[in-house]
């Protein structure tokens, strides 16, 4: 497997240290050119290498971390997705429900990048948070995911161990995508089974759940 994560704003830079701390190759890219973000790529480690947008595309999982409404204009980098994991990172925050067609963003995107696989995740962190070791306190932090495709779900999952944070299933698009993306001003409500919600303005969510090594979980609320 190879990886690639298009966009390298401040959500991009922090998985790029995610896979640089676990001496994972990724290539990053954006619809710049490569050159204008080398230094800020290099100055994370070598593992992170700069790219065309059409180089990045190429991988086998890619990691789409730009704003929601820029997925479109990534979707046309390539004629069919067929083939590629496509974990959506997007949030559509302030972007009205009703533009969504009463949908999960993510089906959006999944229509979007006809073909991928596509699992939700790694949405809920805020940059400042994913950026840091995800071992505290004993355990692993948290990440979601939300996928209709099962097989995709469970090569994310691992993925996500491998970068080392604790995945949590939480089912198809149009159920755990639902607990996790932004609507409006306003976000999905999840609770963790430390006994702590989240919900809130986007600075503010930011999903501190720890899941002890031996085991995690969720419950909704």
């Amino acid at each position: 497997m190879n990886y690639a994560i298009i966009g390298f704003g401040k959500i991009g830079h922090a998985l790029a240290k995610a896979f640089a701390r676990n001496g994972i190759e990724v290539f990053v890219a954006t619809t710049r050119d490569s050159e204008s973000f080398a230094s800020d790529a290099a100055a994370i480690g070598s593992e992170v290498i700069p790219t065309t947008l059409a180089e990045a595309v190429k991988a086998d999982i890619i990691f789409l971390a730009v704003r929601f409404e820029s997925h479109p204009g990534v979707a046309k980098a390539l004629p069919t997705w067929k083939g590629k994991t496509l974990i959506d990172v997007t949030n559509a925050y302030g972007v009205p429900p009703e533009k969504l067609g009463a949908q999960p963003s993510s089906r959006l995107v999944a229509q979007a990048f006809a073909g991928a696989r596509l699992v939700k995740g790694f949405n809920h962190l805020v940059a400042a948070v994913l950026e840091q070791d995800p071992a505290v306190q004993g355990g692993r932090r948290v990440v979601f995911l939300a996928s209709d495709d099962d097989g995709a779900a469970e090569t994310i999952g691992e993925l996500a161990e491998n970068l080392g944070f604790a995945p949590i299933k939480l089912g198809g698009l149009s159920e755990g995508g639902l607990l996790v993306q932004a609507r409006g001003n306003s976000w999905g409500h999840i609770r963790s089974r430390a006994g702590v919600s989240y919900s809130g303005a986007a600075s503010q969510f930011q999903m501190l759940a720890v899941a002890p090594n031996s085991s995690s979980g969720v419950r909704r609320s």
